[in-house]
């Protein structure tokens, strides 16, 4: 099983992509909300193709070994928005399911807790094998389930004091 790296063109392309899947499908949505930190981006960039409101929701379990080692699944308590309410059909968005457990427990915390959601579909740019959710929209399947190198990786070993640096390019 090989690494996957994904360039910011690539990143962009599939995000792209994903946004295209979605309005392809017909699915009528009246809000976004996104898993922070990985589905940040794709959120943003949807939000704004489909100008539809976006919510933040944060989650962590990715803490150790540079984020690569799973711990315990925390999920945040508020959702952050710039609305007045929450929609009533909400496409959830995350970069990837890798286990599954995030997406899956996301989606059965935020119809426990807004009982007014009607209908909730979810979207991800990857999906790995070994997933045990299925989102409703993908735009790669990865059946070996290689670890993902995404652009915005470059910042995780990166100081404010690095920045002073001269960089290579």
């Amino acid at each position: 099983m090989a690494d996957l790296h994904v360039s910011w063109d690539d990143y962009n392309a599939l995000t792209e992509q994903l946004a295209l899947k979605v309005h392809t499908s017909g699915w009528q949505f009246n809000q976004i909300i996104c898993i922070a930190r990985g589905g940040l981006r794709v959120g943003d960039v949807l939000a704004r193709i489909f100008n539809t409101p976006l919510a933040i929701m944060f989650t962590s379990s990715y803490r150790e070994s540079n984020g690569k080692t799973q711990n315990q699944l925390v999920i945040s308590e508020h959702i952050t928005m710039a609305t007045e309410g929450l929609g009533d059909r909400v496409l959830l968005l995350d970069d990837l399911v890798d286990s599954g457990v995030t997406l899956r427990r996301v989606v059965e915390e935020l119809k426990q807790r807004y009982p007014h959601i009607k209908d909730i579909r979810t979207g991800v740019i990857w999906e790995k094998e070994c997933s045990v959710f299925k989102p409703d929209y993908v735009v790669q399947y990865l059946g070996d389930n290689p670890w993902i190198h995404q652009p915005m990786e470059v910042y995780d070993e990166m100081s404010p004091e690095d920045l002073a640096r001269p960089r290579r390019i």
